[in-house]
């Protein structure tokens, strides 16, 4: 099989799966599977023959794809920032929404002389990362209450070679966050209420942990906890989904931050929410 032909064919199978993208998928994933080959590269060579192991392992890609299972985890790497990092189904997938709430974070601790960050709820350690990529003096703490999400992000903190400023632990909200430690405390925490999750596309329902999507309490809890982690003047912040924008910055006022606002992502919906903890 050419790649022209193997191109054709999974563009074609994509699209019956119902994958909007199936063009730029198709390209992804036979690069992937040429030995990570420059898309740019495929349209030169689409006369070229895939060898036996190309062919197999394209193959294979592109039936997991078909059942809907995530791109990034067919890939099983995906962009963050400047990082890429390595996923799969122990945790939630990067988003580009979760790279404002690092740009948002990132305004709280310039300028500041080896801040103390925490990301609670880390998964795949996207947000740590990116954060002690980005200023490197940064001490980071990243929390995530299930193991597999944490060995994820200790495969990511040795694959980025971030070593040193970012420890990493197992440990959920109960037993609380620490006193008067960080300058900043960020999360994602799960925001999709039960009812919404059956609305979701088959490759968020079907295959992300439910555990970091569904929302149980833990916006309101991260936002209690934080009280007490923050030095006083430092801030929180947490994303959210664009219908609850206003609901968690009522709550941050309600507990006593300072200048809550509500920044949009990309596509103009809440997104943000971050506060300055008075002390």
């Amino acid at each position: 099989m050419t790649l022209g032909d193997g191109l054709a064919r999974a563009t074609a199978r994509l699209a019956e799966a119902g994958i909007e993208s199936a063009r730029l998928e198709a390209e992804l994933l036979l690069s992937k599977a040429c030995d990570d080959c420059a898309r740019a590269l495929l349209y030169a060579e689409l006369d070229r023959e895939l060898s036996d192991e190309q062919e197999t392992a394209f193959e294979r890609q592109v039936a997991r794809r078909e059942k809907r299972e995530p791109l990034a985890y067919v890939l099983g790497e995906w962009g963050f920032r400047r990082l890429t990092l390595k996923t799969d189904r122990r945790a939630l997938i990067p988003r580009p929404e979760t790279e404002v709430v690092v740009e948002r974070a990132l305004t709280h601790i310039h300028g500041l002389q080896a801040p103390e960050v925490l990301d609670v709820g880390t998964g795949t350690g996207a947000i740590a990362l990116a954060i002690a990529d980005e200023i490197p003096d940064a001490r980071v703490t990243a929390i995530d209450a299930s193991a597999d999400a944490l060995a994820l992000a200790r495969e990511n903190l040795d694959l980025t070679g971030i070593n040193g400023r970012v420890r990493l632990a197992q440990r959920d909200l109960t037993s609380g966050l620490g006193e008067k430690q960080f300058d900043l405390v960020v999360s994602n925490p799960p925001y999709v209420e039960p009812e919404e999750l059956e609305t979701l596309q088959p490759e968020v329902r079907d295959w992300e942990p439910h555990v970091a999507l569904v929302a149980s309490g833990a916006t309101e809890a991260v936002a209690r906890a934080a009280t007490e982690a923050l030095r006083p003047g430092r801030w929180l912040v947490l994303e959210t989904s664009a219908t609850k924008g206003e609901r968690v910055e009522r709550l941050l006022a309600e507990l006593g931050y300072e200048q809550v606002t509500i920044t949009p992502d990309l596509a103009g919906r809440d997104r943000v929410v971050e506060g300055r903890w008075r002390g």
